[in-house]
């Protein structure tokens, strides 16, 4: 037994050396990589604050912002995910489930739609933070205090179909056709033309996020021996669903708030990670924060260096990675039943 543990340790150990390389990497990768790319000695040059003008520009006015953004998108899926599938006991569970990110782009959309988005930039990610908290509001209300998973998974579901339902009625009642594809375009989800004013703006509410979900790494893990188990060994179950579904929808709402719709992190990541860390759902919320980290910036590269002319959006391509995934694992869960 002893053994055991102290072989899952080193494989951890090896797992987030790896995963923290690869963050640091894609992250130099996002500020040196796109349609006017960057050597190292430029970027050097850049931060020491001898660079030509336009690097500087390219650098700090769209580069960074966006390689951030990427990375804090990334690390609020991928622990949105872990938590959510440790919360729900279910690897087929992600954010999009319980109707944050619904809600989120309806509140953004109805910003677009209402001509608020054109009077100041930062009403588009405001109207989507507000759409995530009434989510909370929604989901609290319909599931009750007293909700059993299954309960909340119908009341997630119900508000993401009414939420969706309502984005459609509004691109339906859009007034002319450039809206229409503005609203279109915005929900393929993208984190270009971003600046730091939606960094400084959505940053906090994911720290917040972040923080509630990783409070409840221990209750995560009792979870993995059932409800009663948890119960008895001192965990408030419906406390734990609050701060949960809360710290979902202040991460990943803000998120969406800033970058439209990205799915698919949320669930590959955790799934591919979870064998790594011992299947411990502890420690499988930082895991899959530096693996989403990871992906969402080198998805981000892939749109910029694939695209010729018109930029492929990143929802667009994290969708085409993780929509077969997705059928892969649901083939493989069917195969494992009785």
């Amino acid at each position: 037994m002893k053994k055991n543990k102290v072989a899952q340790h080193k494989i951890e150990q090896r797992l987030f050396s790896v995963l923290i390389l690869l963050t640091v990497a894609s992250f130099f990768g996002s500020l040196l990589l796109g349609s006017s790319n960057i050597n190292p000695q430029e970027l050097i040059a850049t931060m020491m604050g001898e660079g030509k003008p336009t690097v500087s520009l390219i650098l700090y006015e769209i580069r960074l912002p966006r390689a951030i953004l990427g990375m804090m998108i990334g690390i609020t899926l991928g622990i949105g995910g872990a938590a959510l599938q440790g919360f729900l006991r279910n690897p087929l569970a992600e954010p999009g489930l319980i109707g944050v990110s619904a809600a989120a782009s309806l509140g953004a959309v109805i910003t677009i739609y209402t001509g608020l988005s054109g009077l100041f930039a930062l009403a588009l990610p405001l109207g989507g933070i507000a759409g995530a908290l009434l989510a909370v509001f929604l989901i609290q209300l319909l599931a009750g205090r007293n909700s059993s998973t299954l309960r909340l998974i119908l009341a997630g579901v119900a508000v993401s179909s009414f939420a969706a339902a309502l984005t459609s009625l509004t691109l339906n009642l859009a007034p002319n056709p450039f809206m229409a594809l503005e609203i279109m375009f915005w929900l393929m989800g993208s984190i270009a033309n971003r600046s730091f004013e939606h960094v400084y703006l959505s940053v906090p509410f994911m720290l917040i996020g972040w923080s509630l979900l990783l409070m409840q790494a221990k209750a995560l893990d009792a979870l993995t021996l059932g409800e009663e188990a948890a119960q008895s060994l001192g965990f408030n179950l419906n406390r734990i669903s609050t701060l949960i579904i809360l710290g979902i929808a202040l991460s990943v709402g803000a998120a969406t708030a800033v970058s439209g719709a990205i799915g698919f992190i949320g669930l590959v990541v955790p799934h591919l990670l979870r064998r790594w860390v011992g299947h411990k759902p502890s420690t499988l919320l930082l895991a899959s924060g530096l693996g989403g980290a990871c992906l969402t910036l080198i998805a981000d590269i892939a749109v910029r260096v694939l695209s010729t002319g018109t930029e492929l959006k990143l929802g667009v391509l994290t969708a085409l990675i993780g929509a077969p995934f997705f059928l892969m694992l649901i083939m493989k869960t069917q195969k494992d039943l009785p």
